[in-house]
This record gives structure tokens, C-alpha cells and sequence, in this order.
């Protein structure tokens, strides 16, 4: 078997569909949530937009490289375990947290499957402590970036 270009492709469609759920509820959401600091609608778009390049890049690299990409294994590994996040903040909130929706029904099926499918194909390099770390500086700099730009708009 080979790797399909749905298990590459995927982490950008999987990606998009969870983004346009964040998108669609981030700025309202941390408006209510005074606990959490505002992000408003140019902000949280810039930064979907940011981190939508990078996903974009690993699955096109994932694509090249029959699912053997570094990159596109970290952003898998990265985005397969950061549902986890979207969970516990909807646990702490105790209702509704951007993404909560998209987390468990795209997300977790997704790289779980995905997962998978690479060792099945012996290409799974396995989750590395750089995919780890990488996320939240991914993440990170796509908010101080969104920031910056927000300010100048």
C-alpha cells in the first residue's frame, strides 16, 4: 500500500475544517471569557492564516515524500495531540471553548488514522520532542505575528 495523498492532504482539510470552527468562534468567545485574553477577529484570522501556511507546507512536503516528510510527521504529531488541549480547555471554561466541536470528530479521528496508516507503510518516524516543541512556538509566533498586524490595522 501506498500513502495516499488523502492521509498527506488530509492534515490541511482536517486542519481547515477545525481553523473554521476556531475562526467562527474565537472572538466572541474570548470576549466572554475575561479570563482569557481578547483576541478580536483581524487578530485571530491573521493568526489561523499563519499557522494555515505551515500546515499547508507540511502536507505539500508530505505529499513529495510519500508521508516521509519530518516536517509533515511534526505537524501531524503536533495537531494530532493538540486536540487534547481544545478538551481540557472546554473541561476548565466547564462548557463551549473554540475548537471543543472539531477536537474529538475531526481532529483526534484524523491523526489517529493517519497515524496508522504511516506505520502500516513502515514511514512513521514517530512523534519527536522537536514536533512537541515546535508547536507551541508555531502557534506562538502565529499570535505575536497576528498581533502586530492587528494593531496595524
Amino acid at each position: 500500500m501506498v500513502i495516499t495523498k488523502s492521509v498527506t492532504w488530509g492534515l490541511l482539510a482536517a486542519w481547515v475544517a477545525h481553523d473554521l470552527e476556531e475562526l467562527a468562534t474565537m472572538s466572541s468567545w474570548s470576549r466572554e471569557h475575561p479570563a482569557v485574553p481578547t483576541v478580536g477577529r483581524v487578530e485571530s484570522a491573521v493568526a489561523i492564516g499563519a499557522v494555515g501556511l505551515v500546515m499547508a507546507a507540511a502536507a505539500a512536503d508530505g505529499a513529495r515524500t510519500g508521508g516521509r516528510s519530518r516536517l509533515f510527521q511534526a505537524a501531524l504529531t503536533g495537531f494530532g495531540l493538540h486536540a487534547v488541549t481544545h478538551v481540557g480547555a472546554s473541561a476548565v471554561f466547564r462548557g463551549y471553548a473554540p475548537g471543543v466541536l472539531t477536537a474529538p470528530t475531526v481532529v483526534a479521528p484524523y491523526a489517529l488514522w493517519a497515524w496508522r496508516r504511516l506505520r502500516r507503510e513502515g514511514v512513521w518516524r514517530g512523534g519527536s520532542r522537536a514536533a512537541l516543541a515546535a508547536f507551541p512556538l508555531v502557534v506562538g509566533g502565529a499570535h505575536v505575528l497576528a498581533k502586530r498586524v492587528a494593531r496595524g490595522a
